[in-house]
């Protein structure tokens, strides 16, 4: 590991090697803890040396999106459109597991980065592929917002935080106070089935990856079944 690491520092200065030294640095302490100050004493240059390479820090981010983006597997021919677009969004998620905080980077830019852009194209070509209308295929992006790249924003995400401070261990959910219990218990009843140790009785829990392919899937089979039905929004109540 420490002959890597010198190797890495007696390598050329490149746009190449900052961004995966930010990349680096961003998937172990946060991406809070990113800045072109200690990015450059990482690679043990002088801040200045940077600016040669990269504009500003907004253009770091953009880049660092690009390369995780490219980390996503390619779009593969296959007739069934719903499990080609189910691969690729799921290679989404795990690419974005790998790096936490890109999914708060993603969020933070004002416009989308050519490889987001390329990444999102070629899931529209997927779905008309696989017989969609332009009018449905507009809809379906809407209605898949930020999971088509791989993540959600889910109620009290503990992914969060590990993306701002580089946790990677976050604590686990407290448990429902016995007097919370009692002024909402429906929030409470399915709060203690997802705590449940035994999968037999109360089945697999709250288990991140669970949870989010079964979203998905919900949403991939609403949008075969309106396919299949021809639907149009020029046809949906007003």
């Amino acid at each position: 590991m420490a002959e890597q690491a010198e190797t890495l520092r007696r390598t050329p200065l490149s746009r190449d090697r900052i961004l995966r030294a930010a990349i680096a640095l961003a998937d172990l302490a946060g991406i809070e803890s990113l800045s072109m100050r200690n990015l450059a004493q990482d690679l043990g240059v002088v801040p200045m040396a940077l600016y040669k390479h990269v504009a500003n820090k907004d253009e770091l981010l953009d880049g660092m999106i690009d390369v995780v983006v490219g980390e996503i597997d390619p779009p593969v021919p296959d007739p069934d459109w719903k499990q080609a677009v189910r691969r690729r969004i799921l290679s989404a998620r795990e690419v974005l597991r790998r790096h936490p905080w890109a999914p708060l980077a993603i969020e933070s830019r004002n416009m989308a980065t050519p490889a987001i852009l390329a990444y999102l194209d070629s899931m529209v070509a997927t779905f008309r592929a696989g017989g969609l209308s332009t009018d449905l295929a507009h809809h379906v992006m809407h209605a898949m917002g930020s999971r088509i790249l791989g993540f959600s924003q889910e109620l009290f995400d503990a992914s969060r935080s590990a993306g701002r401070s580089g946790t990677t261990n976050p604590d686990p959910p407290a448990a429902f106070p016995p007097e919370a219990a009692a002024r909402f218990p429906h929030l409470a009843e399915i709060a203690t089935a997802a705590s449940h140790d035994d999968e037999s009785v109360v089945g697999p829990g709250c288990d991140d990856r669970f949870e989010f392919e079964f979203a998905l899937d919900l949403l991939l089979d609403g949008i075969e079944r309106l396919q299949r039905q021809g639907w149009t929004s020029s046809g949906r109540p007003r």
